[in-house]
């Protein structure tokens, strides 16, 4: 598994190896006494739970306290309060999940301003740099994640069928690359497909947004959609338009799960690597402040779900079986 994108300033990824924690390592953080927040996007996803307990668990492993775990619900003017309360509080870092790239740019410069240190999740707010206002940022290779999505979908769509995109209407590196993945893979390795984009303002927009672009285009006989809770209001949407059709998203969640379990309308996942991405994190953020210089752009590849592995991948990604009622639309019992 290879790494296709780039970091937000060009970067060529590390893989998480590099900042590995040897035994000697652990034991001087528990000898330093560290104090770490983190700041979220949400706590409400699989993904975040799958995310925060990697990052609590390696630095619990470590002797770093978490003093605070913040759910900004996607807010900006959250995430900007919970920032500048917590760099009143003095931890010596901060992992951040930036909710817009202007809006927060300001709050997250504030952060190493004051001394303290910044670990980034997935996006990078506009006009920060690597080793000057944050330490490294964490992600997955969201442009590789588009392009997966995009080989997962095309076998199911007849030539010069229309496609439809369900992008996020928002300034966001992690799902824009995904977008822009998917459209030029289909540009490039499917130039009969037509392309129908739309994107959501926020969450609970999704399924209206969908339901506009399947009403706007009723041709449109595919769907990719940047993230998986979306991507089931998008299913939701179809079933009540009493429409069928394959559909590709980002992120193996429970729902996603059972829905490639269940034979359709979803077809395939690009999924993350969440848990392994919060251990990536948190060992950056311990060797940042053992006072060595990270990567500026670590990443973990994506993994190509489909029906006939989706109870291995489960496992894989989530640490635990596959839900029941994944188990029993595989006939895997009874």
């Amino acid at each position: 598994m290879t790494i296709s994108g780039l970091g937000p300033h060009g970067e060529r990824a590390s893989a998480p190896e590099r900042v590995l924690l040897l035994p000697e390592d652990m034991q001087r953080a528990r000898d330093g006494n560290f104090r770490v927040a983190i700041v979220l996007h949400t706590l409400a996803s699989d993904w975040a739970k799958q995310q925060l307990a990697g990052i609590v668990g390696t630095l619990g492993n470590c002797g770093v306290a978490v003093i605070d775990v913040v759910d900004c619900g996607f807010a900006p003017e959250a995430q900007i309060e919970a920032l500048e309360r917590l760099i009143r509080e003095a931890p010596d870092a901060i992992i951040s999940l930036p909710v817009a790239n202007a809006k927060v740019a300001a709050a997250h410069a504030q952060v190493s301003a004051a001394g303290i240190r910044l670990v980034l999740l997935e996006n990078v707010p506009t006009g920060l740099l690597p080793g000057k206002d944050y330490v490294s940022l964490v992600s997955a290779d969201n442009f590789g994640l588009g392009k997966i999505a995009a080989e997962g979908l095309s076998p199911h769509l007849a030539k010069n069928a229309e496609v439809g995109v369900l992008g996020y209407d928002a300034d966001f590196f992690a799902t824009n690359e995904r977008e822009i993945a998917f459209v030029k893979w289909m540009q490039i390795n499917r130039p009969d497909l037509k392309l129908r984009i739309r994107r959501f303002p926020s969450l609970p927009d999704a399924g209206s947004t969908g339901r506009a672009l399947l009403s706007a285009f009723p041709e449109v006989a595919g769907l990719f959609i940047v993230w998986d809770t979306p991507a089931m209001a998008a299913a939701q949407v179809m079933q009540s338009m009493s429409k069928a059709m394959p559909m590709a998203t980002v992120d193996l969640g429970r729902d996603a799960a059972i829905g490639l379990a269940a034979g359709g309308p979803l077809v395939a996942v690009a999924a993350q690597q969440p848990f392994r991405q919060g251990e990536a994190a948190a060992s950056t953020t311990v060797t940042a402040l053992l006072n060595r210089l990270p990567p500026a752009w670590v990443a973990l590849p994506g993994i190509s779900v489909t029906p006939a592995n989706v109870v291995e991948c489960f496992q894989m990604v989530w640490r635990m079986p596959a839900p029941r009622e994944v188990l029993l639309r595989l006939n895997l019992i009874h």
